[in-house]
């Protein structure tokens, strides 16, 4: 008799995950399980023999128990996890990261108008829960029989999305796909069945033809045994579906036979490990048949005649995997998916990866999902064989690491920059990552000029130079700095910016720094000062009454000096310049009523209106004489005018208070042309618009002295 077992069989990933997760918290709480953790009779009455218990629903849940309700693999619909929080009752999500991946598929194409067709058995748990994900509302296919029952249509621009069950025949979702396409000829689907599903019914597949008779071990209950069985029925005909090797009927089995033996998902190693030592027993008891000619003596089955189809053993199978990982290995795989910030890896290994969260990248704020999709090829680090619980942990932020370094060493020889991004402000300088390894950079190096708080620098992707490095040093000591090159990139970024100034045109920019003398504005590369003289029109005291950094601003170009470096901007236009219709607002002889805004030896100022200010010289402000004008005005104080004079090109206005007083008064130009008067008004308004200090403010200093100022 010769044995033959499948390449694969038996115990599945989500399956062990959620028994290795349940006997790991009987260790703390006690635990009841959300429906059946798995199809296999044996299994349940080991987990009840160690106190677990089952719950249909979770109107059956005793808090007085106080026992930690478990999800298992199946997964379950979103109102489940809704109704467990809302009671307050503790549980365990051990739901198969594949049928979770499924779950967030479900709902994403629900959410985008999608209606969804499911693949699988109706009254399967998993496919119960999948469909709460899809708003309650999929259609369930289980052959293609079923597309004619189904209100599957293209009318009404309906959008269809197909999916699976993990554990369906592969076989069967394509006969259902290509049914499907008759009527919706843009139909969207993905294949969701489970890698490892597949692989079995392919392994058990190709057994079947190999071998004179096929035992199929697994429960009747459990759908991907009931599909094995299918499967290998339609190769062998010999074929039995048995939940234990003791349910075998030995009549239908010959020692002469060469027998293959596959299992479900949910049949325990023990149970394949019996049904072996079985076979054996049998073939000991049991005489050989002779015929004429033919020597049938095979002798007593041992473990070297026990084989896959490779021609391997039963050990050297059971073996097989630990020799082709180990420890400290790098090796490639395939994302399977991506679940609460872990990544599942196929590694073509008995357990797929895992690669945690904090092991995926050097930050750990990076979601694993924006770097990686299903599918995509990763290499990673071997971190653990075994984790205990059969899990192989895995690292990304390692491979990156030495990938990092192989940079560094040549960035270091070579002197070529290398990107990083500045992962925290410390004592001295800052931590840049450079494709996971940690590069110190010193505050003197940070920028092109020193700066006091390098905070703003988080987050920011930046080139830098290696400066120094020390291989004896684990990890390697490296000092990095960008001094030079954000002096390059300011030099650049500033011809650039120069190069699209010309005076007179309209620019825009945020407000990067606010003075008592003006705004600073960012014009990318460059920064341009829009003095406090050229905020408005009318009068501004305080520039942070009308700017504050980060204020998108529009101005004028009034100067651009490519060799100084110095850009002046205004926010003055001529659309809305007061003085433009000035002697159409005020002509001559008008009265206006105005405040008293300044007081000078030879007279008041008086503030028509925003922006225009009238001068009332000391003789037009009563008929008696002033020896000051304070003896008749302060500030503040509202007065009623004559306009009596307007030079539009000089922007002043000459006012008299004692005209707008006395209509009747025999106004005398003289008095009104005396030198002294026009000395004196031109004096000071000269001192009030064309200050010395304000154009050495504009044209003497650097924007950046100014800032410092």
């Amino acid at each position: 008799m010769e044995i033959v077992l499948a390449d694969v069989y038996g115990f599945c990933f989500g399956v062990k995950r959620a028994l290795d997760g349940v006997y790991a918290q009987l260790e703390k709480t006690p635990v009841v399980t959300l429906g059946a953790l798995t199809h296999n009779k044996t299994v349940l009455n080991e987990l009840f023999a160690k106190g677990v218990r089952n719950i249909d629903s979770l109107c059956q849940y005793d808090k007085a128990l106080g026992a930690v309700v478990v999800i298992r693999a199946h997964g379950v619909a979103p109102d489940i996890y809704s109704q467990l929080e809302a009671k307050g009752i503790p549980y365990l999500d051990l739901t198969c990261p594949s049928v979770t991946a499924n779950q967030q598929l479900a709902r994403k194409m629900y959410e985008s108008g999608h209606e969804i067709i499911i693949t699988g058995d109706p009254k399967h748990p998993e496919i119960i829960g999948l469909n709460g994900w899809a708003g309650g509302s999929a259609l369930i296919v289980s052959n293609s029989e079923d597309i004619n029952g189904k209100k599957i249509t293209a009318d009404g621009g309906k959008k269809y999305f197909l999916m699976s069950q993990t554990t369906f025949e592969m076989d069967s979702f394509d006969k259902i796909k290509d049914e499907i396409v008759k009527y919706i000829h843009n139909l969207e689907f993905s294949n969701t069945i489970c890698k490892a599903t597949y692989e079995r019914q392919q392994a058990a597949a190709r057994l079947a033809a190999s071998v004179d008779k096929v035992l199929v071990l697994g429960d009747k209950s459990s759908s991907n045994s009931v599909k094995l069985y299918e499967i290998c029925k339609a190769v062998q005909k010999k074929s039995y579906f048995i939940e234990n090797i003791f349910h075998l009927d030995l009549k239908n089995i010959s020692i002469c036979d060469k027998i293959g033996i596959t299992a479900g998902a949910s049949v325990p190693p023990t149970a394949i490990e019996e049904a072996i030592r079985q076979m054996s027993e049998f073939e000991k008891t049991h005489e050989v048949p002779e015929a004429e000619g033919v020597n049938l003596d095979v002798g007593t089955l041992n473990e070297n005649e026990i084989t896959t189809e490779n021609g391997e053993s039963f050990e050297q199978m059971l073996d097989k995997s630990v020799t082709t990982l180990h420890t400290g290995q790098v090796v490639t795989g395939k994302v399977i998916s991506i679940v609460g910030g872990e990544v599942m890896v196929d590694l073509q290994y008995k357990s797929d990866g895992i690669i945690q969260r904090g092991q995926f990248a050097e930050d750990s704020s990076v979601d694993p999902s924006t770097v990686v999709s299903p599918g995509d090829e990763i290499t990673v680090f071997v971190l653990r064989v075994n984790d205990g619980d059969g899990n192989v942990l895995l690292s990304k932020k390692r491979v990156d690491a030495q990938r990092g370094y192989r940079d560094i060493d040549n960035a270091f020889t070579t002197g070529e920059p290398v990107l990083g991004k500045v992962s925290e402000m410390i004592k001295g300088g800052l931590i840049v990552n450079v494709a996971g390894v940690r590069v110190f950079v010193p505050s003197s190096q940070a920028t092109a000029r020193f700066t006091k708080d390098l905070s703003g620098l988080v987050g920011q992707e930046l080139n830098i130079n290696i400066l120094e490095l020390d291989k004896g040093k684990r990890p390697w000591r490296i000092i990095g700095g960008r001094k030079e090159l954000a002096l390059k990139e300011e030099n650049e970024a500033k011809e650039k910016a120069f190069a699209g100034l010309e005076e007179g045109t309209l620019v825009s920019g945020p407000v990067s720094s606010v003075a008592k003398f003006g705004a600073f504005v960012d014009l990318g590369g460059v920064d341009g000062l829009i003095h406090v003289s050229e905020l408005s029109w009318g009068r501004v005291r305080n520039v942070e009454d009308v700017l504050k950094v980060g204020d998108i601003v529009e101005a004028y170009i009034i100067k651009a000096d490519k060799e100084t470096g110095r850009v002046s901007l205004t926010l003055k236009s001529v659309e809305n310049d007061p003085w433009a219709s000035i002697l159409e607002r005020y002509p001559i002889g008008s009265i206006v009523t105005g405040k008293v805004v300044r007081i000078v030896p030879f007279g008041a100022f008086i503030e028509v209106e925003d922006g225009i200010d009238g001068l009332v010289h000391i003789s037009q402000i009563a008929h008696r004489h002033l020896k000051k004008p304070e003896d008749a005005l302060s500030i503040g104080q509202e007065v009623e005018t004559k306009v009596i004079e307007i030079d539009q090109d000089k922007r002043k206005i000459s006012l008299s208070i004692k005209a707008a007083i006395d209509m009747d008064y025999d106004y005398d130009d003289d008095d009104y042309d005396d030198d002294d008067y026009d000395d004196d008004y031109d004096d000071d308004y000269d001192d009030d618009y064309d200050d010395d200090d304000v154009v050495d403010a504009v044209d003497d200093t650097t924007p950046q002295e100014e800032a410092a100022e």
